[in-house]
């Protein structure tokens, strides 16, 4: 018997509950959170996610916590590992992406360098 696959990303319960607060209150209907990576920023990348309306061919797919993500193909392997966090402070809620493949991040806290998994083996 095959052991199972292990989940690319995954959410933590405040992530999961404000994915599902946001996606109730929009005006249409979406399958779930479409997560990838796009060059920009001062560090090299950022981190996208956005409503997904679709499911790309080559897309993986994670369900976790009751939500459904869309992880865009050429960003599987800089987000291998990572957990989304939903934080309140004083005065900011966001999410936060807590990935073991970033190696650094710009001052701002909006874009971050990351290198892509490498396998163990």
């Amino acid at each position: 018997m095959p052991r199972p696959r292990p989940k690319a990303l995954t959410l933590t319960d405040a992530a999961a509950e404000r994915m599902r607060e946001i996606m109730a209150a929009a005006d249409d209907a979406f399958i779930g959170v479409k997560i990838g990576v796009k060059n920009g920023g001062c560090a090299g990348m950022e981190y996208t996610m956005d409503y997904a309306t679709d499911r790309a061919p080559l897309d993986e797919v994670v369900e976790d916590r009751g939500i459904t993500i869309l992880i865009d193909p050429k960003a599987i392997l800089f987000l291998l590992g990572t957990e989304v966090d939903y934080v309140t402070e004083k005065l900011s809620s966001r999410f936060v992406f807590n990935n073991p493949n970033q190696t650094d991040a710009c001052g701002c806290g909006e874009s971050v360098t990351i290198v892509p998994a490498r396998n163990e083996a």
